[in-house]
């Protein structure tokens, strides 16, 4: 699946640490997923659109 995590995240000025706290999550869980090599849970998908205030769509689309 790919994902505008990264780009969203750079917009923002947030490193992948920062987002992984706000998302209760590893450093590590968010560097998988902006990388293609883990797609998130549904939940854990409800919430990273939360963060971004973007319906999840807009964050994730499938290959």
């Amino acid at each position: 699946m790919k994902n505008r995590l990264k780009v969203l995240r750079a917009e923002r000025n947030w490193s992948q640490q920062e987002l992984a706290d706000r998302l209760e999550v590893s450093r590590q869980s968010v560097n998988a997923i902006e990388t293609g090599r883990y797609d998130p849970s549904l939940p854990l998908a409800f919430r990273i659109a939360g963060i971004f205030g973007l319906p999840i769509e807009d964050i994730f689309q499938p290959e």
